[in-house]
């Protein structure tokens, strides 16, 4: 087990340099001057220009820029956005708020997940069955941003049990409206996942073998199909989880979260390579880290799972 956590960590190393030294290029390909588009309608003089150029070393190459920003990261310095704020402060406050969004989407997506896959799965064919895979559909055709809206609409203006937008209040309670639109736009996956692998259990042998031996069903269930049934969606779950770190930008701006989203779509329209860069290396140590996690969980669900050397 141990070592095959140490080989899990190793693989960060080379995702690590490949991830930013690609992203770095990108942004360093990207159209435009970004120093330049800083004034907007207005002509700097040359001198300005050239001094703001090498104050962020975009008067250099390419390779000696990536190694500029790979000396800050092992100093413990991510770089300066071009406003003139640490990107370190910048992520500080802004990775909480969508951290916490995320865990709480997550949740109401597992939740829903698992108790309507397993109830769909029992009742295959059923009432039940059909009306929730029609939902599921629903959820699926709709765009997130229509969800938002109605959501926004309905539950938070009409009806009033929602803040409609978030701002800088950003605590727990803030954050369920757009928690719970993320969470079921996300859940319909999962659902069917859930609900496909608990019918293929309930077909196996040792669930078979478990109630010829007279075990009741409300000790089958939960024991013996949940638990290897749950596999596909805590892999689906942990997937959305790293999407949600970087790809609630719509949800974020309709319902004003001051996250990580609103932050990067800001700085890929200002060109700030050390922000998008800092913040995608976050989230790739952390996605890391969550499938390192999922990895040593899927050997706690199902005995059959072991590490071998």
């Amino acid at each position: 087990m141990l070592g095959y956590i140490l080989r899990r960590l190793l693989q960060v190393i080379p995702v690590f340099f490949g991830s930013t030294l690609l992203i770095y290029f990108l942004v360093f390909a990207m159209p435009g001057d970004p120093i330049l588009a800083l004034f907007g309608d207005r002509t700097p003089s040359p001198q300005l220009l050239d001094a703001l150029r090498a104050q962020y070393h975009l008067d250099q190459p390419f390779i000696v820029q990536y190694f500029f920003y790979i000396a800050g990261i092992f100093q413990g310095n991510m770089g300066v956005t071009f406003s003139g704020q640490s990107v370190n402060d910048v992520l500080a406050r802004t990775l909480p708020v969508t951290g916490r969004l995320a865990i709480m989407a997550i949740a109401i997506e597992f939740t829903l997940s698992i108790v309507i896959g397993t109830v769909s799965a029992l009742r295959k064919g059923k009432v039940f069955d059909n009306v929730s895979l029609v939902i599921a559909l629903v959820f699926v055709a709709v765009p997130i941003f229509v969800l938002a809206f109605i959501a926004q609409y309905f539950l938070a203006i009409q009806l009033g049990w929602f803040r409609p937008t978030v701002g800088s209040q950003n605590d727990w309670g803030d954050l369920w409206l757009p928690a719970i639109v993320l969470g079921v736009s996300l859940y319909a996956t999962s659902m069917r996942l859930m609900r496909g692998s608990v019918i293929d259990t309930l077909n196996q042998d040792w669930v078979r073998t478990a109630y010829s031996k007279g075990l009741p069903r409300r000790r089958v269930i939960p024991v013996h199909v949940l638990r290897n049934s749950l596999i596909p969606v805590i892999t689906n779950s942990a997937t959305n989880f790293g999407v949600l770190l970087v790809g609630a930008t719509v949800t974020e701006a309709i319902f004003n979260v001051p996250g990580v989203g609103n932050t990067l779509f800001r700085a890929t329209l200002a060109h700030e390579g050390p922000t998008i860069v800092s913040f995608v290396t976050v989230f790739v140590i952390i996605y890391v880290i969550v499938n390192l996690f999922v990895d040593l969980l899927y050997g706690l669900l199902d005995p059959r799972i072991r590490y071998v050397k």
